[in-house]
């Protein structure tokens, strides 16, 4: 397919979207309606419905019931952790396939149109995708699972309330719709603690070894930075929610990493058919390190001064701030 469509590529081999990152007028005083109004269906549609649908599928189908969930025992953990290792076998497997091992739209849309080196001793493994796949199935999805198994145990006990959807239905939608903003506020909050030099040495630099990153590089990390990551169901307790609040952000959490570091803008299942996937703004963070640590929703980024829009005057604006960070 011909992405010139939709972007350029430079003469170092980066292709870029020509439409640049920007913040929807959502995040602003006074309040937009109509901002509010045309932002809505992107935010909604695809990729919030397909993960809520998810949701509910794991919910009902693929989740124990609560009142089993009382005792903590390896029986009902040993099949959450069947399933999220086969949620993520599936949904990361899938889109390695198609973008890297089939290289079913070739470099069509992809941003580094370089390929993962099959060898690189940067690696622990030798190999960026089999390391990959070690830090994300060794200790990723353990963790997560952890995490998770932690909370049904809360919520079946009475530990922590659930809210009840027939007494408070619009809060239950209202929150169901923050799920992805909440999420994002909490990776950033995390992701500017783990770029702290000291942990970041420590920590976050296995994450940052992927600076070409693909499916399998979005839960590559290392075990300290996983326990971090998942912890972002915490936020409900502290808000009234349901047990699928929860859920929906613990997909999103163990599933949406690979979206946002596939390395390419868009997938194209056919010559004249494409969609939205990926997130440029996080690729740009793989790429300069110290941009965009949220995911591009919440203007955070904007507001503290480390927002990179993929532009000349991006690249200028952070050529400055390094300039002024080592005169300091």
């Amino acid at each position: 397919m011909d992405d010139s469509k939709f972007g350029t590529e430079d003469a170092r081999g980066y292709w870029k979207p020509h439409k640049r990152l920007t913040y929807p007028d959502v995040f602003v005083w006074p309040m937009r309606l109509r901002g509010i109004l045309s932002w809505l269906p992107g935010y909604l549609f695809p990729w919030t419905a397909i993960y809520a649908s998810l949701t509910l599928v794991v919910f009902f189908l693929l989740t124990p019931d609560l009142a089993r969930m009382q005792n903590a025992s390896l029986g009902w953990m040993g099949l959450i952790l069947l399933r999220n290792y086969g949620l993520l076998i599936a949904v990361v497997g899938v889109q390695h396939y198609w973008f890297y091992i089939r290289k079913g739209q070739g470099t069509a849309f992809k941003y580094n149109r370089r390929w993962p080196q099959p060898r690189n001793v940067a690696f622990t493994l030798g190999c960026q995708t089999r390391d990959n796949v070690f830090w994300s199935l060794a200790f990723g999805v353990p963790i997560w699972t952890a995490w998770e198994c932690l909370a049904w145990w809360l919520y079946a006990n009475g530990v922590v309330a659930q809210l009840d959807i027939a007494t408070h239905p619009i809060w239950f939608a209202l929150l169901w719709l923050m799920v992805p903003l909440l999420h994002e506020f909490h990776f950033y909050c995390v992701h500017r603690l783990i770029h702290v030099p000291w942990i970041y040495k420590r920590v976050h630099y296995l994450h940052h070894r992927n600076i070409n990153p693909g499916p399998w590089s979005g839960l590559s990390m290392h075990p300290i930075e996983h326990i971090l990551y998942f912890s972002g169901f915490l936020i409900y307790f502290i808000l009234p929610a349901h047990p699928l609040h929860f859920l929906n952000v613990s997909l999103l959490a163990g599933l949406s990493p690979a979206q946002g570091h596939s390395g390419f803008d868009r997938i194209a299942p056919g010559e004249n058919k494409s969609l939205d996937f990926s997130y440029y703004a996080h690729y740009l963070h793989h790429r300069y390190f110290e941009v965009n640590y949220a995911d591009g929703t919440i203007p955070i980024d904007k507001w503290f001064g480390t927002f990179h829009d993929g532009t000349a005057e991006g690249d200028a604006a952070l050529k400055r701030r390094r300039q002024k960070t080592s005169n300091a």
